[in-house]
């Protein structure tokens, strides 16, 4: 079919990556120190790449070449996601006994593994018709009952934008298109940081196509819910 999709001068082209690392779809490589269209099925011809060329190399052209696949790009997409074989993050559901009320001990709410985004699968059967929890790292410290009164009863993802150097919308975003997700809770800190975790989910949901009910609760340094 014909249709538009970038083009790569490679005589322009200095080797920098940047564009490599722009491409959301993973279509552009580097190869021997130049940038290349190494899958034309994952060039959705947007245009992500254009921009971040800092010489003018990119371009966009219209002629023959495959129908952008968008199903092969997700695929790609959880692949890259899933655990690398450590035991620390190979998913699974976390069966729990009930505790004696007389028991002076706090009781564990987490009911899956792993918890961290980055980490977590993208489709997973405790996702259908789940409650999702999404938090900041730091609020389950700074507030006691966080088990009791968010993690439980949901399905928890946990991440911290500033610390990991990473925009998490593009992995929310599959797991909440994936998956039949009933509610999602985000739980973050009133530090302004906390701020691009917020935009993420919301990014998100807005990706996935999907009308999900979210609630966003904020908590205090101080360990309050305000």
């Amino acid at each position: 079919m014909k249709r538009r999709i970038i083009r790569i001068d490679e005589e322009k082209c200095n080797g920098c990556g940047a564009c490599a690392a722009a491409c959301h779809e993973g279509a552009i490589a580097m190869v021997d120190g130049k940038a290349r269209l190494t899958r034309e099925d994952y060039c959705d011809g947007l245009g992500d790449c254009l921009p971040s060329c800092p010489v003018g190399a990119i371009s966009f052209e219209e002629r023959e070449a495959p129908a952008y696949d968008e199903a092969a790009v997700a695929a790609s997409r959880m692949e890259k996601s899933m655990p690398c074989g450590c035991p620390g993050t190979q998913s699974r559901r976390l069966e729990r006994a009930e505790q004696c009320s007389c028991s002076t001990h706090a009781v564990s709410r987490l009911s899956q593994w792993p918890v961290q985004i980055k980490l977590a699968p993208v489709t997973a059967p405790w996702f259908q018709g789940a409650d999702v929890l999404v938090a900041a790292t730091c609020t389950a410290y700074a507030y006691g009952a966080f088990h009791e009164d968010f993690i439980r009863g949901r399905v928890t993802l946990v991440g911290c934008p500033k610390l990991d150097g990473v925009d998490y919308s593009d992995k929310l975003a599959m797991i909440f298109k994936a998956n039949d997700v009933a509610s999602i809770t985000l739980v973050r800190m009133e530090v302004p940081c906390c701020g691009g975790l917020e935009i993420a989910v919301r990014k998100a949901i807005e990706a996935s196509g999907k009308n999900i009910p979210l609630r966003v609760v904020t908590i205090s340094t101080d360990g309050r819910i305000i």
